[in-house]
């Protein structure tokens, strides 16, 4: 893995212009190439089948993003953060879950609520619940792992947003977490514009050029986005399929292993790639006999704090905060994990 970082690293500065994860698939298949020609013929046409199947997913993923972007439907959010406090924590997890927002993405929108006043508890349902699934995320969770998995992994999103939501109003009513941002946080920059000035949704925005183009250049993105990041993750399928002993993964994840969810949820929030990648990995790894209950605790645990999301996280807010964040996401993520064990 070194050698392959070395030399994305080399071509990335050579070819400042050329996208650092589609390096890394080239990369990864002209070093089997040259170590284990066989591999990689096999990793490609894996690759091309896998994508072929998803095809229709991922279509339909992206024109349901470039609608919310068209339409400015994704404006919604500054709705769930109007009223009585613990109403507004219902209505912003259920918002979040629901919401075209990554873990990291969503930290503009953090500060902004923040900032401007909005209490703790509704901005952490919406921040936790929100990196965990949104419209696109659910046809491709739909398309990669089954009805079954994309249905349960929305009610986690939106329990474990319940669960920090609720928690955290329960802790401020003791005085704690007077003062979430850290001294010298903004009010969000452009990115919690959303926010501060919500513009009209518009659902017929054909109409209008202007939203015309919009929806061209958000599918464009969003296409190369997605589909760059899921040609990755098939690709390290195909070579998970093929070194990993199954027997390794079923002892350690499997169902006979009593910490299966437990060790799942901690090694996804090192492991753990990106959203849409981590659906592939994880059905290779459901195949190879790990838990479905585990697969669960492993996207949860990862999705809300993964290591790029965490340090965004520990940037914008205290201490105690960030810590907060970081036990209802592993907490949450262990008992959807379990719940989700049991009832599959």
């Amino acid at each position: 893995m070194a050698t392959i970082r070395f030399a994305i690293d080399s071509w990335a500065r050579r070819f400042p212009h050329i996208d650092r994860v589609l390096l890394a698939v080239v990369a990864l298949l002209l070093l089997l190439a040259a170590v284990e020609p066989p591999q990689a013929s096999a990793s490609l046409v894996f690759t091309l089948n896998a994508l072929a199947g998803v095809a229709p997913f991922l279509t339909l993923s992206v024109a349901i993003a470039a609608y919310a972007k068209a339409s400015s439907a994704d404006n919604l959010i500054a709705q769930a953060f109007r009223g009585h406090t613990l109403g507004m924590i219902c209505l912003a997890a259920l918002i979040g879950a629901l919401s075209p927002f990554c873990s990291c993405g969503v930290i503009p929108l953090i500060a902004a609520l923040l900032a401007m006043g909005v209490p703790l508890a509704p901005v952490m349902a919406f921040w936790l619940s929100s990196p965990l699934m949104d419209p696109s995320m659910f046809v491709l969770t739909l398309g990669t792992l089954g009805p079954a998995f994309a249905i349960g992994k929305t009610l986690a999103a939106l329990g474990i947003g319940l669960l920090g939501g609720f928690g955290i109003w329960a802790i401020q009513r003791t005085g704690g977490l007077a003062t979430p941002l850290r001294d010298g946080v903004g009010d969000g920059g452009c990115g919690g514009a959303r926010i501060r000035s919500p513009k009209p949704v518009v659902w017929r925005f054909w109409n209008e050029p202007a939203r015309r183009d919009a929806f061209v250049r958000e599918g464009g993105r969003n296409l190369f986005f997605l589909g760059k990041w899921l040609t990755l993750a098939f690709v390290l399928e195909s070579l998970m399929v093929r070194y990993v002993p199954a027997e390794w993964v079923a002892q350690w994840v499997g169902d006979t292993s009593g910490w299966s969810v437990v060790i799942a949820a901690l090694v996804g929030i090192p492991a753990y790639l990106n959203g849409y990648a981590a659906l592939p990995l994880v059905g290779g790894l459901i195949g190879q006999g790990m838990s479905a209950g585990a697969g669960m605790a492993f996207l949860l645990a990862g999705g809300v704090s993964s290591i790029p999301a965490a340090i965004a996280v520990f940037a914008l807010a205290r201490v105690p905060v960030f810590l907060a964040y970081l036990g209802f996401a592993l907490f949450g993520a262990i008992v959807a994990g379990l719940v989700y064990g049991v009832a599959g």
